[in-house]
C-alpha cells in the first residue's frame, strides 16, 4: 500500500512571522526618530515618539502569539529594538535637554557620563533577561514577579523631568538644574539594572468585583493621555514609583511562604492571589507584554 504524496513544502517565510518583527521594527524606528526631534530641540514630539515605541513594543508579543509567529529572531530583534527605543533614545534626549549644559567648565563631559550610564545598564538589563530566559530557576518569574524595572518603564522614569517640564508649559525651570536630571539618571540606570522584584502586568489578577471600576480607571487614564497627556504621563510614572515598595514588601512574603512551605508549615494563600509563571518553554519566544524585558 503505498503513502500518499505529501504535499510541497512552499518556500519563504509566512506572514505570520513577518508581521510581528515589522512591528517591532517600528518601534525601533519611533525611538530613533526620538533622537532626531531632540536635536532640534522639539522635545514634546521626541516625548511622544518614545511614547508610540512603548506602546508597539507592547504590541508586538501579543501579535506574535495571536499570529503564532513566535521566532529567536523576533526575540533578538526585540531586545535590540529595546536597547535602541529604550536606552540610548532617552539617554541622549535627556543630555540634549540639559545634562550637556551647565556653568560649570567642563560639565558637558560629565553630564554625558551620566547618560552613557544609564544606556550601559539598559543594554545590560536586557542581555541579562536573554542569558536567563531558558532558565528553570527564576525565583521572580515563578512568582509572577519581574527582576528590576522593565525597559519601556525604566525610559518613562529617566525622561520624568522632561515630562513634568513639559507639564508645566516650561515654567518649572529647576527641573532643569542638570544636578537634578544627573542624579534623577543614576536612580534610573540603578533602577533597571537592580534586582528588586517588580510586579508583572501580565501576572496581575483582578477580583471581579473591581472590573468595572478597572475599566472606568482605563477609560480616564486614555481621556486623559487626550487632554492633558504629559500630566498623565508624569502621574502614572509617579503610580508606577509609589508600585515599587509594595512589589518588594509583596515578594518578601512569597519568599517567606515558599520557607515555610519548605519547613513543613501550614501556610495561607496569598490574598489576591498573584498568577505563577509557567515555566520558560523549551524554545526561546518573543517577549509578550511591555514590561518583559
Amino acid at each position: 500500500m503505498s503513502l500518499p504524496p505529501r504535499a510541497p513544502v512552499r518556500p519563504g517565510i509566512p506572514l505570520r512571522a513577518v508581521v510581528p518583527n515589522a512591528v517591532t521594527a517600528l518601534a525601533l524606528c519611533f525611538g530613533l526618530s526620538g533622537i532626531r526631534f531632540a536635536i532640534t530641540a522639539e522635545w514634546d514630539k521626541a516625548i511622544m515618539f518614545i511614547f508610540i515605541a512603548a506602546i508597539l513594543d507592547g504590541l508586538d508579543g501579543r501579535i506574535a502569539r495571536l499570529l503564532r509567529g513566535q521566532s529567536k529572531f523576533g526575540a533578538e530583534l526585540d531586545s535590540l529594538s529595546d536597547v535602541v527605543a529604550f536606552g540610548v533614545a532617552p539617554a541622549l534626549i535627556t543630555y540634549l535637554w540639559v545634562l550637556q549644559y551647565s556653568h560649570s567648565p567642563g560639565w558637558n563631559t560629565y553630564g554625558w557620563i551620566f547618560a552613557l550610564a544609564y544606556a550601559v545598564c539598559m543594554a545590560l538589563r536586557l542581555a541579562r533577561f536573554n542569558a536567563r530566559i531558558d532558565a528553570e530557576d527564576q525565583p521572580h518569574k515563578s512568582a509572577g514577579f519581574l527582576t528590576g524595572v522593565p525597559a519601556p518603564m525604566g525610559a518613562a522614569i529617566m525622561l520624568l523631568p522632561i515630562v513634568l517640564w513639559l507639564a508645566s508649559d516650561g515654567q518649572w525651570t529647576w527641573l532643569r538644574d542638570h544636578r537634578l536630571v544627573a542624579g534623577w539618571s543614576t536612580l534610573s540606570a540603578f533602577l533597571i539594572i537592580s534586582s528588586i522584584a517588580t510586579f508583572s502586568m501580565g501576572a496581575l489578577r483582578l477580583r471581579r468585583s473591581v472590573r468595572l471600576e478597572a475599566v472606568v480607571i482605563i477609560t480616564l487614564v486614555g481621556a486623559g493621555l487626550i487632554v492633558a497627556p504629559w500630566g498623565t504621563m508624569s502621574a502614572l510614572a509617579f503610580v508606577y514609583l509609589c508600585t515599587i515598595p509594595l512589589s518588594v514588601m509583596r515578594y518578601a512574603a512569597v519568599k517567606r511562604r515558599r520557607a515555610r512551605q519548605a519547613a513543613g508549615e501550614p501556610v495561607l494563600p496569598l490574598t489576591p492571589p498573584l498568577a505563577p509563571v509557567p515555566p520558560t518553554a523549551a524554545a526561546r519566544q518573543r517577549r509578550s507584554p511591555p514590561d518583559a524585558p
